[in-house]
């Protein structure tokens, strides 16, 4: 009897929802400017010295160097310090990030007109604009993006040190064609912190919103299986800082890849839109996808070939990440 009892009571104290997301989310639309201050600096590419490209020696493209001498770095100011402050025979020990791992190595340097080369291109920092997705009412979550922020030169996602999103609003639009991508030209507010950045992960960017939450009805969160193929809209901002609703048709719902950002294949049927930006354009992903007076999820990639088609991620699955 006794332990039945026992079973009992630990049934009735296991948490029933692991995640503490609201059941209705404040949707976005608006465009943001991203800042990201990386965990060191990331190695983008290398250039010769004395014709020689000396910084393959020891690093790879992709590689964060995140300390030098035992010293933490996070800018270019930083390194060149350090460097100067520290070499010996030509080298200083630094840590790096490869693959999530910390590698103690060396830089080699080469002295050049009383300036010490690493042969390193690096980066120390990220600007951009995308959409923002929602605002948790209840926890001041937001997501935006509905995939991760990957930089082109190395092919990797940014790992976040500290960022900050801005408002920001909307200059031109250059329209996609078949096979090429356009974007969003927009102007950043810099004097206006909307929100801090937490983490960079492969359905969105998530932080806390920090600024005055927006006056906007509470738009209840879908489940998966209230997703249906057909009529949907999108929210988001092309001109200025105007959010307008969009016509799409929801083509595919791949319960396969619930947990990815290609969850939802979508085309856009509305011709103002399609008029004025081609399709999808670079700087919409994370607008949200609304259906049925529910947000299902958020735009996350353009099919090149054909840039009225697009995909989402599910919106569940951006706020379990969130919580996170």
């Amino acid at each position: 009897m006794k332990k039945l009892i026992t079973t009992f009571l630990i049934i009735l104290t296991f948490p029933m929802n692991l995640f503490a997301y609201s059941e209705s989310v404040i949707p976005g639309g608006e465009n943001i400017g991203i800042t990201i201050e990386t965990n060191g600096l990331i190695v983008i590419g290398f250039y010769k010295v004395e014709g020689e490209f000396i910084g393959k020696e020891t690093l790879k493209i992709g590689d964060s160097i995140i300390e030098i001498e035992g010293n933490e770095i996070s800018s270019i100011k930083d390194m060149t310090k350090l460097i100067n402050d520290n070499v010996k025979d030509n080298k200083v020990n630094i840590t790096i990030l490869r693959n999530n791992k910390k590698i103690n190595t060396y830089l080699p340097l080469i002295r050049v007109e009383n300036v010490y080369k690493t042969g390193l291109y690096v980066k120390e920092s990220v600007t951009g604009i995308g959409t923002l997705t929602y605002i948790d009412p209840f926890t001041k979550i937001y997501g935006s993006l509905g995939h991760e922020i990957i930089l082109s030169s190395t092919n990797k996602g940014v790992e976040v040190k500290t960022g900050l999103i801005y408002e920001s609003f909307v200059n031109s639009i250059d329209r996609s064609v078949s096979g090429k991508v356009g974007s969003k030209n927009a102007s950043i507010r810099y004097n206006n912190k909307l929100g801090t950045i937490i983490k960079n992960t492969p359905v969105g960017l998530f932080g806390k919103f920090v600024s005055d939450i927006p006056v906007k009805d509470t738009m209840q969160v879908a489940k998966f299986n209230d997703i249906e193929l057909g009529e949907a809209y999108i929210y988001t901002n092309i001109e200025g800082e105007e959010i307008k609703t969009y016509k799409i048709n929801i083509t595919d719902i791949n319960k396969s890849k619930i947990k990815t950002s290609k969850s939802i294949s979508f085309k856009i049927e509305d011709d103002e839109l399609t008029n004025k930006t081609g399709g999808i354009v670079q700087g919409m992903s994370g607008s949200p996808i609304i259906q049925n007076n529910k947000i299902i999820g958020a735009v996350t990639h353009v099919v090149v070939s054909s840039p009225i088609e697009g995909y989402g991620v599910f919106i569940r699955t951006m706020l379990e990440e969130g919580e996170k």
